[in-house]
């Protein structure tokens, strides 16, 4: 699949904290930003609001190298955290980390599933329950994939596929996996649709012959039976 490109136009800032990052967004359409990463000090630097809310629009972004030009000198990075206003559409502070070519990058990458309607359980009366929609791999930044497509073509009804199931690209290593046995987490599965309170069995008597069980039988009220019991003790003669 070929890679979309993305660049972004950044400042370096000599100001920080909670006050400073107040300040900045004042100016109209400027946000805090972070670069970090490798034996570089971090840099403070603010992007556009405009530039950045519009690359966010495209999934690729978020699995994308991005050039940030830092007052003219280019550096890749990935964004690695986005920080956004609880009410408005405003964007509040974003992090990037800083990627070199021979160093491994730990990112989640979204799933695609494919062939869904074809699929032998969902032919059968079944639903596609999507377990997992993000995967977090371990790649070198040229063969970090925009997303991972999963074909479930071949899933059968009451059938999953899991971590070890999936057909990763060439150089991507699944995180989870690195674990053991234990990390090969399930991903997909297809279920009968669950029927509702109205059709599953009736508690009781009905219940107990599903189970096979004979059903207990009722206790006497200890009310009712307090009723029928003398109100006084029979006097002493």
């Amino acid at each position: 699949m070929s890679k979309q490109k993305f660049v972004l136009e950044a400042a370096a800032r000599s100001s920080a904290g909670k006050g400073a990052s107040r300040r900045l967004r004042r100016k109209a359409g400027v946000i805090p930003a972070i670069l970090y990463g490798g034996e570089k000090a971090p840099a403070n630097i603010s992007i556009s609001h405009k530039d950045l809310a519009y690359v966010l629009e495209n999934e690729a972004f978020f699995t994308s190298i991005v050039t940030l030009n830092v007052d003219g000198v280019a550096e890749n990075a990935i964004i690695k955290d986005l920080q956004r206003h609880p009410a408005q559409p405003r964007l509040l502070h974003a992090d990037f980390q800083r990627v070199f070519d021979d160093r491994p990058l730990h990112i989640k990458v979204p799933l695609h599933f494919q062939n869904e309607a074809i699929a032998p359980g969902v032919k059968q009366g079944g639903v596609v329950s999507h377990i997992m929609t993000e995967l977090e791999i371990s790649c070198l930044p040229k063969h970090l994939p925009t997303y991972i497509e999963i074909d479930i073509a071949h899933l059968g009804l009451g059938h999953s596929m899991h971590i070890s199931d999936l057909k990763l690209p060439e150089g991507v290593h699944s995180v989870s996996l690195g674990h053991g046995p234990a990390g090969d987490l399930a991903v997909v599965s297809i279920k009968m649709i669950k029927k509702g309170s109205d059709d599953a069995p009736a508690a009781g008597a009905e219940g107990a012959a599903a189970s096979g069980k004979a059903a207990p039988a009722k206790a006497a009220p200890a009310k009712a039976a307090a009723a029928k019991a003398p109100a006084k003790a029979p006097a002493k003669k």
